[in-house]
């Protein structure tokens, strides 16, 4: 490197440069010296540590920030070490491993924005968890949290979970369906808008309804990344109060999930956009008012 006036210090020494600085950081975060949810020293004291001004700390924060490393970043307080999800992009994970600690880094923004289009709601509710728990525990603390989710109408004919034999008249693998739909809408509607009241942050939850079987479940998070998984349909049996259900269903839950973030490149950043897009048609235009009842 070469050692320019600025890096100079009054003394004759040289001083840090940011990407310097950044990568010392970044050096403690990956040997866990610095651990997710720690807070980092204030920018005085990171200036006085490094022996450099502070908009060189400033530089140095702002490139950790871009590399997903920060989370709570705000004038107010030093930011705090992110939760890392895993490396999707190189070893996707199964849907509820992987959808959780995405939700979470997604979360520490200050306005959060989550689309989904999925059969049930069953691993957002639970993926959903783990972020909301981060708020109670005053880890993250976002000012307002949009979610909308797109599920199949109760009125179509489902592609999947249907029974092997079709049913003369009542189809209980679809009133199974309905209920689950149902049930855990009603769970992760609940869930996020308690944090109104607990922590005075502003929720807003819809749903609409499709009229199709989606073949992918689609999760898109505050407009910079994508995450999609194919539905893998199989044969099962399932014992439940109405009788053996003999019938071709999913797992979503063990479907690999993919990331796309815009960060990476033009290709995923042409991915998220066009996914972003293509959500945004299906709920205004063909998709209808879906009430869980």
């Amino acid at each position: 490197m070469v050692v320019t006036q600025e890096n100079v210090a009054v003394n004759g020494s040289r001083r840090l440069s940011p990407q310097e600085i950044a990568d010392t950081l970044r050096e403690r975060i990956r040997v866990g010296d610095l651990k997710a949810g720690d807070r980092l020293p204030t920018q005085a004291e990171l200036a006085e540590e490094f022996g450099v001004e502070r908009g060189a700390v400033r530089q140095a924060l702002r490139a950790l920030q871009e590399d997903g490393l920060l989370s709570n970043v705000s004038k107010g307080s030093p930011p705090r070490i992110a939760e890392r999800a895993p490396a999707l992009s190189g070893e996707p994970q199964p849907t509820m491993v992987g959808l959780a600690p995405r939700l979470t880094e997604a979360f520490s923004s200050p306005h959060v924005h989550i689309d989904a289009a999925c059969l049930t709601a069953e691993t957002l509710m639970v993926a959903l968890s783990e972020p909301v728990r981060h708020i109670h525990e005053g880890r993250i603390h976002p000012e307002s949290i949009d979610v909308r989710i797109l599920l199949p109408s109760r009125d179509i004919n489902l592609a999947f979970p249907v029974p092997v034999e079709v049913p003369e008249d009542d189809n209980p693998v679809h009133q199974r369906w309905l209920e689950m739909r149902n049930a855990q809408g009603h769970v992760l509607r609940h869930n996020l808008q308690a944090l109104r009241s607990s922590h005075n942050i502003d929720v807003n939850v819809r749903f609409r309804a499709l009229p199709f079987t989606p073949p992918v479940k689609l999760y898109l998070l505050n407009e910079s990344e994508a995450l999609i998984a194919y539905y893998m349909v199989a044969r099962r049996e399932e014992a439940t109060e109405a009788g053996m259900l003999d019938m071709y269903d999913v797992l979503g839950t063990e479907s690999l999930l993919f990331s796309f973030e815009k960060s990476a490149g033009e290709r995923d950043a042409s991915f998220v956009d066009q996914s972003q897009k293509w959500f945004d048609a299906l709920w205004e235009t063909i998709t209808t008012d879906l009430t869980l009842s």
